[in-house]
C-alpha cells in the first residue's frame, strides 16, 4: 500500500471546529528514507497559511517548510501518523494568524491581538465554504462518511454560526457550540456578519438535504 486518504475533523475551540479535512498521502519508492507526499483537498480555498490553495501542505516534517533539524523528517523515527498528528496539532489551530511565518513575532503584542481575530474569522468563513464543497463533491470512497458526519454535526455547525453572529469570538465554543468562559460578548464584525448571512442559508439547505437533525430551528436564517 503506497497511497492513502485520511479524513480529519477540526478540533473544538478552533475556527475549524466540526469541519472535515481530507488529505491524500503517497509513499514514494524511497520511503521511509524520504517523507511522504501529502496533498490537501483545498477546493481552491486557503483556510490556513500552511494549507495552500494548490493543495500543498507546508510542514517541516514534510520538507515543504523551513524548520530545525529536530522538526524535519527522520527515517528512523518519523511516521505517517506523526504527519497527521502534526497537521491536527500544528496547522489546524485556534489562532492561524500566528502560523504565517512573518506574523509569528507578533504573538503577545497588541498588533497580534488586534489582527488574530479577523484572521480567524476569515479562516472560519472559508471553512464553512469548504463544508459546502465537500457536501457537493465528497472525495471518492468517503461519501457516506461526509454525509454521516454532517447529519450528526450539522446543527452544531449552525449553532456556532448563530453564536458568532451574537458576538462570541470565533474559536471559543465548546463541543456543543455553546459559549465558554473564554467567550466574550462583542459586536460581530461587519465582514463576518456579511459572510455568515450569505453562507448560512446554503448550509441549512445542504444539511437539510442529507437529513441532518435540528435544521428546522434555523429556518429564520433562510432566504425569504
Amino acid at each position: 500500500m503506497d497511497l492513502l486518504r485520511a479524513a480529519m475533523v477540526g478540533a473544538v475551540g478552533t475556527p475549524y471546529q466540526d469541519a472535515l479535512f481530507f488529505f491524500d498521502v503517497q509513499l514514494p519508492l524511497s520511503y521511509p528514507a524520504v517523507p511522504p507526499q501529502v496533498y490537501y483537498h483545498s477546493f481552491g480555498l486557503r483556510v490556513n497559511p500552511n494549507l495552500d490553495n494548490s493543495g500543498t501542505v507546508c510542514l517541516s516534517l514534510l520538507d515543504t517548510f523551513d524548520g530545525d533539524d529536530a522538526e524535519r523528517w527522520s527515517p528512523a523515527s518519523s511516521s505517517v501518523l506523526q504527519v497527521l498528528v502534526s497537521i491536527q496539532g500544528l496547522v489546524l489551530v485556534a489562532q492561524p494568524y500566528y502560523s504565517e511565518s512573518s506574523y509569528e513575532r507578533h504573538l503577545g503584542t497588541p498588533e497580534g491581538a488586534r489582527n488574530a481575530l479577523p484572521y480567524a474569522e476569515n479562516a472560519y468563513l472559508l471553512t464553512l465554504r469548504t463544508m459546502l464543497y465537500l457536501l457537493r463533491r465528497p472525495p471518492a470512497g468517503f461519501e457516506a462518511l461526509v454525509a454521516g458526519h454532517f447529519r450528526r454535526r450539522g446543527r452544531f455547525v449552525l449553532h456556532a454560526c448563530e453564536a458568532y453572529l451574537q458576538g462570541c469570538p470565533v474559536g471559543t465554543l465548546d463541543a456543543d457550540a455553546c459559549a465558554t468562559e473564554e467567550s466574550r460578548e462583542r459586536p460581530c464584525s461587519a465582514g463576518l456578519r456579511l459572510g455568515l448571512t450569505s453562507v448560512m442559508p446554503r448550509l441549512i439547505e445542504a444539511f437539510t438535504e442529507i437529513g441532518a437533525d435540528g435544521c428546522e430551528q434555523f429556518n429564520r436564517f433562510r432566504i425569504q
